[in-house]
């Protein structure tokens, strides 16, 4: 489980989040929207570490965060798959070793025998063809190197996947199979899911509860019906720029 209480946050003078409270419960896939720039990606780096709250509390399996001793965090990190918004490849090494760099047990990430199964495995499960382990970043799609990137985050086999913009920059086509791809993970993998978007219809394709943030503050978390229901005006004027028809059933 995953608990924010209270998350504010601040750089320089310009205050990202401001008294944010946020709950993810075992097994979920919760979608968290809002505007470019309003700190949707500020609150996802908290849950992992790579964030520190001003004020506030980050409790991920009842630990809280900011209190880990570097040993203990690193071990609660091992069990967080992370996709970057632009995949995060290195471009100098071929998807094998970029998605090697995924398994977190370094007895594993040793044992060749065990790596070469699991990036079968991972590259499968991401419906990539075998021999993609042998090209280098630079020879793939967009499309194809986010998927490389979800191979990578769930190649430790963890427990939590964040997710920061998975279909950012893909055509409509390609966002579709992303969206596809994390849904099915999600069960077939029964992790517990944090996807940061601002593309409401595949937030309504995906998630179990949705959340909306929008000037520090979150205004309203729900299942998808909840906020085509909400009469809340920022909610309404948020779902209404990307639907035709406010309608829309997810």
């Amino acid at each position: 489980m995953i608990e924010l209480h209270n998350i504010h946050k601040r750089f320089g003078k310009q205050t990202v989040l401001n008294g944010v409270d946020f709950q993810v419960r075992e097994g979920e896939t919760v979608a968290l929207l809002g505007p470019s720039g309003t700190g949707k990606s500020v609150l996802l780096k908290h849950i992992i570490g790579l964030i520190k709250p001003d004020v506030g509390e980050v409790i991920v399996d009842g630990k809280d965060i900011c209190r880990l001793k570097r040993k203990d965090l690193s071990e609660l990190r091992a069990q967080i798959g992370y996709v970057f918004q632009n995949g995060a490849l290195f471009d100098s090494m071929n998807v094998f070793e970029n998605v090697r760099l995924g398994v977190t047990d370094e007895d594993k990430y040793a044992d060749l025998d065990y790596v070469r199964g699991r990036i079968s495995e991972c590259i499968r499960l991401v419906n990539l063809p075998p021999d993609t382990v042998d090209k280098f970043p630079a020879q793939l799609s967009g499309g194809m190197r986010k998927r490389v990137g979800i191979a990578r985050a769930i190649a430790g086999s963890p427990k939590y996947l964040l997710y920061d913009e998975p279909t950012s920059g893909l055509d409509p086509v390609n966002a579709d199979i992303i969206d596809g791809l994390v849904q099915r993970l999600d069960d077939e993998l029964g992790v517990t899911s944090v996807m940061v978007t601002h593309d409401v219809r595949g937030a309504f394709r995906v998630a179990d509860r949705l959340a909306l943030l929008s000037e520090g503050k979150l205004v309203m978390q729900g299942t998808p019906q909840e906020f085509l229901e909400s009469k809340n005006a920022k909610v309404r004027e948020f779902l209404e720029r990307d639907f035709d028809n406010p309608s829309f059933a997810a």
